[in-house]
């Protein structure tokens, strides 16, 4: 029976930091054993004052406790929230690092009282982190259960378990009485004497109670791990001194109200590589069983253990995600989209600004990178990640594109809809208590007393360090989701412009008026108490849910609740635990903003069971209690849709590309140009009337020809001719018939960075066909070349007959940001090409770094004209007649992107060809505008005779430096002489770096558009911008293919993407799994999800050919470094 009551009434540097710390720890360790008021009214948040809570958790270094001493000192106290007296209002617990803890009774009105003694919390000398409310014992009253750490001398770190008497002591004669605790965690099994962070009580083996997930965060020194990939080695049998275990994941099952260990058998890491910060539970994979995430700090990555509904867990995590936060922090998992599929948020340690970026922080270098991805700690960035759930069994990293990468020294995240319109915000604590990172203290000041340290081993030098160590108060973040995967930094607008150094939080409806509230743990700075007036200001719609299960579940932690309205999926996840060291209300919060009616409302219980509600009332309360029969599963409703494209097997090769590092020979360039390819190219070789292909080759493995047989399947042929290249790299192939036979012949352009100008291995190659598939090498077929190729398009330009070529060049090899030479070859009709010297009205074969180039007729005179696109250029279009080429000024003069792709469509039907042009993307670390470009600034600046790169982003006008101090000075010296403290370096631009004359004479290349778009084509030169659909922005797009997929008579698009070989600094771009983008018929182009497209490719994908194969029409898409990934198009 439904039981519905109504009530009227939401990096490196770490690791930097850590070494030194952990140095200064071993030596300790040695020695212990040998505003204005009426502006904040009308703000969104009004900071509450005199509410009763009267709480600061203070945390000062001393002799004895430091950040030297314990490496989590900063680390500050938790929050929790939730009615532990059943009175209908939401009480609070905050933890203390040493100074006891605190409960806080709700009487109301935001009036709180203190009743921490008589309740049974009594102060003590242990270092408290994170806390829970949770009903353990199952009597239907709130236990609290709060986590310990610190006291590495003592030991005294046992986490206790305060059970709630009030099932037995509420009330006497009709009067309620205060509730009171008793400690009994050594009782229940979980009187765990670790490192502990916190705990998350959840029913993972779905037995109908809650178990208890643990993360400890490990005590052991940084310096000793040397990186070392231990994982799958419990915490106690490392070869190590006792009071350095105590961390690692432990999981505890409930067994009949007793907690029983079962980490192992359970498949989770108990390792002490594993510090843990957060811990956070969703269903992530749709399966209606709870996951997990751990999000750890330091080198460990972090953990996404996936129920396997059998009592165990597996690790997905390289699985599931693309990278992950390097020093990740608080986390919590939530919708940030409205698709009824959890996100999830990590926070890092990006600094807010350049001038912190470049005074707190530091980068991997490419060897460190690489040899700890190597080393199975994944791909890893100091930055926030916000991952976007594919629904197709992958997340995204969309922080870049969502403007939420960076937000300091972070801790506490929490995803909730902070203004009731129906979105859910982030909300980011943030500031560390003294500058640890700071690499001018670093540098200078701690060297020197730390070798004072280590020669003299007197403790009174750690005093003296600690009080050189600046200090910083940060505002917290806030950031308004505004539906479209972008966030707004609102902070100061809606009430949060308060510094300081907060840790833990958590939010719930303090004053029962239908928004969330919200409290935060400080460090020396009392605790914030936030009253949401949203309710007041913006009159959103909302409605509120309280649930009670039943069973050893009383308060139902595990529900699902989706609301479906507008045709959107609001969903929300009861699980208290959440961000960093706190828990969240039990009462859940739907705003709805100025909806007004629900079509309906479905409760998947903790046993996978649901409960339905049709069209229930808004701006009230709803009391909901789980039917003692269980109803049907909602799997029931799960159906598996037609996708576009089928992956199928296939014949090819793996590419396994050389291993060659640009940074080595340019340290200050982006990206490396060294592997490019592979390419592909289709035709009929040898006659048969099917297709066959060509894919292009690497050192050591040279290109192959595929045979299409009878029965479509392709076999190798192999070729004499191509053996004798097999230490070429090939990143352009084309067939083609140079000699007028009426047969395929076969040009490959060399290509490689990493090679000299005019090499032989930078000669093109041109095999001609004698018609059946056998080819030979004419090498007199083109005159030395020398550069590093990108693409090869064939077309007869002069209209007598013979097909020629441009050929665009990648870069000119070894110097990053110099024009290469491009080509224009004419033939002869015998297969022999000439470069046209002076081809244009100016010299035009340098036009740029080239990516792409095709050829169609964009003027519409009926001839084609050759558009190219590349780095640091704008698409160029040239036309070609009496005998010269010349530019189209076009209206796209001034969009300098890093263009990757271009193909030529119809889009709209009006008989115009329209260019489709594939960019860096949005989601990228240079993040440039038009008002706000990245320059390239290419000059010999130490007059050394050697050319050096130096890459800006535009700052309030002034052209900074991307990269930091340390990076750039590896290449110019002359930076560290005259700028000996970061600082300094901070605060200039390459203007104040270096003198007017060196910059004069400088080459300066533009980076102003990262958008992929259509541009459609209005004739004499015009062109209307339409920008790809937002889910093709969030990589870059390398390759492009137009089809009608859908057979509606409207070319349809399907792209390819990612970029890996960026600088640590930049990270990877790898947020596109394959791009389908249907036609409307209107120009406009509609993204497909990937698990209705199909696509699901993880790689750096950078050709795409279509292949028929009997009736049936395929693509294959050429993957970098891996196998090709092939998809035939289902009917």
């Amino acid at each position: 029976m439904l039981n519905i009551t109504r009530h009227q009434s939401l990096p490196h540097q770490l690791l930097v930091h850590r070494c030194l710390l952990c140095l200064f720890g071993a030596i300790s360790v040695s020695f212990f054993s040998c505003n204005n008021k009426k502006e904040k009214e009308s703000a969104l948040f009004q900071l509450v004052e005199n509410t009763g809570i009267s709480f600061q958790n203070n945390v000062e270094d001393g002799s004895k406790d430091n950040s030297f001493v314990f490496r989590n000192f900063y680390n500050g106290g938790g929050v929790a929230m939730g009615d532990i007296n059943n009175d209908g209002l939401s009480d609070v617990f905050l933890t203390s690092n040493s100074g006891g803890n605190k409960l806080y009774l709700n009487k109301g009105n935001f009036q709180f009282k203190d009743i921490s003694e008589q309740a049974g919390i009594l102060p003590d000398d242990k270092w408290y982190t994170g806390v829970v409310f949770a009903d353990v014992n199952a009597d239907g009253w709130l236990d609290i259960y709060v986590s310990s750490s610190g006291n590495m001398n003592t030991g005294n770190r046992k986490n206790k378990l305060y059970i709630n008497n009030s099932s037995s002591t509420s009330t006497s004669g009709g009067v309620r009485h205060e509730p009171s605790f008793t400690e009994s965690a050594g009782s229940y099994g979980l009187d765990i004497s670790a490192y502990t962070t916190q705990v998350s009580f959840f029913d993972y083996d779905m037995d109908g109670d809650l178990d208890c997930f643990m993360i400890n965060n490990s005590p052991i020194p940084v310096n000793q791990l040397q990186y070392s990939n231990r994982r799958d080695l419990p915490e106690k049998e490392w070869p190590v001194a006792d009071f350095l275990k105590g961390g690692g994941d432990h999981l505890f099952r409930n067994d009949g109200g007793h907690f029983t260990e079962v980490t192992k058998q359970a498949g989770i890491h108990g390792s002490l590589i594993s510090f843990g910060l957060g811990v956070s539970i969703g269903d992530i994979n749709g399966d209606d069983y709870p996951d997990v995430f751990v999000s750890n700090d330091s080198y460990e990555r972090d953990y996404l253990y996936i129920n396997q509904k059998n009592g165990t867990f597996k690790d997905e995590l390289e699985n599931w995600m693309q990278h992950v936060s390097f020093s990740s922090m608080g986390a919590d998992i939530a919708d940030i989209n409205n698709d009824g599929y959890p996100d999830l948020f990590t926070t890092d340690m990006f600094p807010l600004n350049d001038y912190r970026l470049k005074t707190m922080g530091a980068f991997d270098n490419v060897d460190l990178f690489n040899a700890k991805l190597k080393s199975g700690f994944y791909y890893q960035y100091p930055v926030n990640s916000l991952q976007l759930n594919n629904k197709n069994g992958m997340f995204k990293d969309i922080a870049r594109y969502s403007g939420v990468a960076a937000t300091d020294w972070s801790w506490g995240a929490l995803f909730f809809d902070m203004d009731n319109d129906g979105w859910n915000d982030i909300y980011v604590c943030n500031g560390v208590n003294r500058d640890v990172t700071n690499l001018d203290f670093m540098n200078f000041f701690a060297d020197e007393v730390y070798h004072k340290m280590v020669l003299s081993r007197k403790k009174k030098e750690i005093d003296l360090l600690l009080k050189q160590i600046p200090r910083t108060p940060l505002p917290n973040k806030v950031y308004k989701n505004n539906g479209n995967l972008k966030f707004t930094d609102i902070t100061s607008a809606w009430g949060f412009e308060q510094p300081g150094f907060s840790n833990g939080a958590a939010y719930g409806d303090l004053d029962n008026d239908g928004d969330l509230d919200l409290v935060v743990n400080n460090e020396n700075q009392p605790t914030f108490v936030y009253k949401n007036n949203s309710r007041e200001i913006n009159k959103n719609n909302y409605i509120a849910l309280t649930l009670t299960g039943k069973g050893q579940n009383l308060f139902a932690v595990g529900s699902k609740i989706k609301l479906f309205a507008n045709g959107q999926i609001i969903m929300r996840e009861l699980i208290p635990s959440r961000g960093f060291q706190s828990s969240v209300d039990y009462k859940i919060i739907f705003g709805l903003g100025k909806i007004e009616k629900i079509d309906s409302l479905i409760i998947t219980w903790p046993d996978r069971s649901y409960t339905k509600l049709e069209q229930p009332l808004l701006n009230r309360q709803h009391d909901i209690q789980q039917p003692e029969k269980k109803s049907s599963s909602s799997d029931s409703q799960k159906t598996v849709l037609p996708t576009f494209f089928t992956r199928v097997s296939s014949e090819f090769d793996k590419h396994i590309d050389n291993e060659t590092i640009d940074f080595y020979s340019e340290r200050s360039v982006p990206k490396t140009l060294s592997r490019e390819g592979p390419k592909a190219a289709v035709g009929d070789v040898n006659g048969d009337g099917v297709d066959d292909i060509f894919i292009g080759g690497v050192p050591g493995h040279p290109g192959q020809l595929y045979l299409q047989t009878g029965n479509g399947k392709f076999i190798k042929k192999n070729q004499k001719a191509f053996l004798e290249f097999s230490d070429f790299e090939d990143v352009a192939v084309s067939l083609f018939d140079s000699d007028n036979d009426n047969d395929l012949d076969l040009l490959i352009c060399p290509g490689g960075n990493n090679v000299t100008v005019n090499s032989r291995e930078l000669q093109l190659r041109h095999f001609k066909n004698d018609g059946k598939g056998n080819f030979s090498l004419d090498a007199s077929a083109f005159p030395n070349t020398g550069m590093n190729v990108s693409v090869a398009a064939p077309h007869d330009f002069n209209n007598d007959g013979y097909m020629d070529l441009f050929i665009g060049s990648r870069s000119f090899p070894g110097i990053y940001g110099i024009d290469p030479v491009s080509y224009f070859f004419m033939n002869d009709g015998k297969g022999h090409f000439t470069n046209i010297e002076n081809a244009g009205n100016e010299d035009i074969s340098k036009i740029g770094m080239i990516c792409d180039a095709v050829w169609a007729d964009v003027s519409g005179d009926s001839l084609k004209e050759l558009i190219v696109v590349g780095e640091w250029i704008t698409p160029r279009i040239f036309s070609y007649g009496n005998g010269r080429f010349k530019e189209i000024k076009t209206n796209l003069n001034d969009m300098f992107g890093w263009w990757q792709a271009v193909t030529v469509i119809d889009a709209n039907k009006d008989g115009r060809q329209d260019l489709v042009l594939g960019n860096i993307g949005e989601n990228f670390y240079l993040n440039p505008t038009h008002h706000n470009p990245v320059k390239l600034w290419i000059q010999d600046y130490d007059q050394n005779k050697s050319i050096e790169k130096i890459l800006t982003y535009t700052i309030e006008g002034k052209d900074m430096p991307v990269l930091l101090k340390k990076d750039l000075e590896d290449q110019l010296p002359s930076i560290k002489k005259n700028n000996l403290r970061h600082e300094e370096y901070a605060t200039k631009s390459i203007q104040e770096l270096f003198p007017k004359q060196i910059l004069q004479t400088a080459i300066v290349k533009k980076f102003n558009y990262t958008s992929s778009c259509i541009a459609i084509n209005n004739g004499s030169g015009n062109f209307t911008i339409q920008k790809l659909p937002v889910m093709s922005q969030l990589s870059s797009v390398n390759a492009i293919h137009s089809m009608d997929i859908n057979k509606d008579g409207y070319i349809d698009l399907i792209l390819g993407g990612n970029q890996f070989g960026f600088l640590p600094q930049f990270e990877r771009l790898d947020a596109s799994f394959g791009d389908i983008l249907l036609n409307n018929g209107k120009g406009e182009f509609i993204w497909q999800e990937n698990i209705k497209a199909g696509l699901n490719m993880r790689g750096e994908i950078r050709d795409i050919v279509e292949i028929k194969r009997a009736n049936d029409r395929y693509l294959l898409f050429m993957q970098n470094n891996d196998y090709p990934f092939l998809y035939k198009l289902n009917n």
